[in-house]
């Protein structure tokens, strides 16, 4: 293989919700690698640790290629588990580990629940003396809050590196700086509305444009479409010409989330991610088409409306709801709307919360706007769901 070949093919949603597949090079994974690894510090002698998904391009180039290419190690977990996640941190030397925001808060309720039983919040027969070699968390792929933010690093005294990247860029194109003073560091998490997804990383460019797909540049401070351009962004969509021409149409990447940045005193851009101008349903770094979880709603009888909403949720960053208009006289409750989506779709994909109404905000073309329905599920923000 030459380094122009084609390596990896990973589908992520789009803005119409088709699943469109990624192309990705043999230069794209290991140039974002390389990229990483210099910008976390990661070398020959040190240890990641992988808990998530290694069909997701987090699992597989972070924790996985990164540490690999240096010469590092790398320690595999079948899945995430709470109560193995720092003893196995400190039994077997882990260096840094890369998670999304849902894990953070997974940490915090079993530090909390630890704690209530009188144990070490790093679970039995660990104390912080023996994590002593652990430097950081790597953290990205999901919404996170600043209130989780500043809450895990105050529990645990351990510093977030909050990144931000796409399937489309290989996988990270952003981080905090790993130099940052610990004043620096909790600044720019906690006092602009949003955790600071940092500066890009030597691979790739990034620069706020208009959201109207103009190609014209903002300034510092001001809102716009996050866009990425460098040796990481894919090859391009696999058989999408039309999403080609749309995603690049002004030759940087349009990665269709809305942030902006602000400078510091060194001239280093950091970035903000605000929201996403494309409407997918971001629980835990996995997206979901609105529109896809909307079908099934509507084969409900009784239903005259059903709309998939994306609300805040302290576990997931973003939980899945159900508002639901329904015919003249029509008799159906939560409970049947909850039990034909069960039968219908996976747990993750499904709606958590339904909320019933008569109105649905819409835009001057008849388009709806489900981010104005986001306030009717804020009493479900703190609730974990379960199967």
């Amino acid at each position: 293989p030459t380094l122009d070949d084609e390596a990896l093919l990973v589908y992520t949603s789009g803005t119409t919700g088709a699943p469109k597949g990624v192309v990705l090079t043999q230069y794209n994974l290991l140039v974002d690698a390389q990229g990483i690894a210099q910008w976390q510090g990661i070398t020959g002698n040190q240890r990641m640790m992988c808990v998530l998904p290694i069909h997701h391009v987090n699992g597989t180039v972070v924790t996985v290629i990164t540490p690999l290419l240096v010469g590092g190690s790398t320690v595999l977990n079948r899945a995430y588990s709470s109560h193995h996640f720092w003893e196995r941190i400190a039994r077997e030397g882990v260096h840094v580990v890369s998670v999304v925001p849902t894990l953070l808060q997974f940490c915090l309720d079993f530090a909390d629940a630890q704690e209530a039983a009188g144990r070490s919040i790093w679970g039995d027969d660990i104390n912080k003396h023996e994590l002593r070699h652990f430097r950081h968390i790597i953290c990205g792929a999901g919404t996170l809050a600043v209130t989780l933010a500043r809450a895990f690093e105050a529990r645990f005294g351990i510093p977030i590196l909050h990144g931000y990247g796409l399937s489309e860029t290989t996988c990270y194109s952003c981080f905090l700086p790993i130099d940052l003073s610990w004043d620096e560091h909790r600044r720019w998490i906690n006092d602009y509305g949003y955790p600071s997804i940092g500066c890009p990383i030597d691979p790739n460019e990034m620069a706020i444009f208009s959201a109207d797909g103009s190609g014209q540049p903002l300034g510092p401070g001001e809102r716009g479409e996050i866009c990425v351009r460098g040796h990481n962004v894919m090859k391009g969509y696999f058989q999408r010409p039309d999403a080609n021409a749309e995603t690049f149409r002004f030759g940087w990447f349009r990665s269709g989330d809305e942030g902006f940045y602000e400078v510091d005193a060194q001239g280093r851009t950091f970035f903000f991610i605000t929201g996403r101008l494309k409407e997918l349903i971001n629980r835990g770094g996995v997206k979901f088409s609105p529109f896809d979880i909307e079908e099934v709603l509507l084969e409900i009888p009784g239903v005259k409306v059903g709309l998939a909403v994306a609300f805040k949720n302290d576990y997931y960053g973003e939980e899945v709801g159900a508002y639901i208009v329904l015919n003249q006289g029509a008799a159906v409750d939560s409970e049947a709307v909850l039990a034909h989506c069960r039968e219908r779709m996976p747990f993750e994909k499904m709606p958590k919360a339904v909320v019933f109404g008569t109105e649905i905000p819409v835009t001057s073309t008849g388009k709806y706007q489900r981010l104005k329905l986001q306030p009717l599920f804020a009493e479900w923000e703190h609730t974990q769901f379960r199967k």
